[in-house]
């Protein structure tokens, strides 16, 4: 019955609600050796039909009707939709892709983050050059009144690590946003660096990310990342980066 119900869970996972009443209907009043072509003609993608397979292994292992398969079909199908009204996370790829799971690109999904908020943007990233459409669009967000913060590592003339100066970069190519830097550093964060790549909009979104704002980061390097929409993680995000500004662990520059 496990191996079902997780069958299930990953089926409604890859294909839409639709899909999954149309599959509830062809298994209802039937035994689980029936209609398995009929169900295969439903799903298109490899990880679909793989996971519709370990489905139909696992319902043959079981005593369970059609009909309370196709119950535990809608009510997962169902449980899914509540969840992602709450919260969703997609995964983010930049880099190789391959046809059998769909992703979008880092740029894609920052930008459209940055496009999308209404009163804050919260960007941190270990280094910061050559990204003109990102630039671009936080400027155009400023000039709606979008309030720009932005969180960099420091170069080495200003106790950071770096040769160059991603917050003297920022600086003249996003005049308005306020830029913060971390440079008092206590134990045992005395050697720390700012190496978190994250951006929140509006306690609402959040994308973490191995990707810096580098050009080579959102055009070619393999980088992974996931954006959270919904839920409490975009807005613990933003409450922690707001914190530490209030407590001066970081500061502004």
């Amino acid at each position: 019955m496990e191996a079902m119900l997780i069958a299930a869970t990953d089926l409604v996972a890859l294909l839409s609600p639709s899909r999954i009443e149309a599959l509830a209907d062809r298994v209802r009043g039937s035994l689980s050796a029936e209609r398995d072509g009929n169900l295969h003609q439903l799903v298109t993608t490899p990880a679909a039909r793989a996971a519709l397979d370990r489905l139909i292994a696992a319902w043959r292992q079981t005593e369970i009707s059609g009909d309370v398969l196709a119950g535990i079909l809608v009510g997962a199908a169902y449980a899914r939709q509540q969840a992602q009204r709450e919260s969703s996370v997609e995964l983010v790829w930049t880099g190789p892709t391959t046809p059998f799971v769909a992703t979008r690109r880092t740029e894609q999904v920052l930008l459209d983050l940055i496009h999308r908020a209404q009163s804050d943007l919260f960007l941190v990233s270990f280094v910061a050059y050559d990204v003109s459409s990102v630039v671009d669009a936080l400027n155009a967000a400023a000039a709606r009144g979008i309030e720009v913060r932005i969180l960099l590592e420091t170069s080495a003339s200003q106790g950071g690590s770096l040769s160059v100066d991603p917050v003297a970069t920022m600086r003249r190519c996003v005049p308005s946003a306020a830029l913060y830097v971390w440079t008092d550093r206590p134990a045992p964060f005395t050697e720390g660096r700012v190496h978190a790549k994250v951006a929140v909009a509006d306690g609402l979104t959040a994308f973490l990310t191995s990707a810096n704002l580098t050009g080579h980061a959102l055009e070619k390097n393999m980088e992974a990342g996931v954006v959270i929409s919904g839920g409490h993680v975009p807005t613990g995000l933003r409450a922690h980066l707001l914190a530490l500004i209030e407590t001066k662990v970081i500061r502004k520059i």
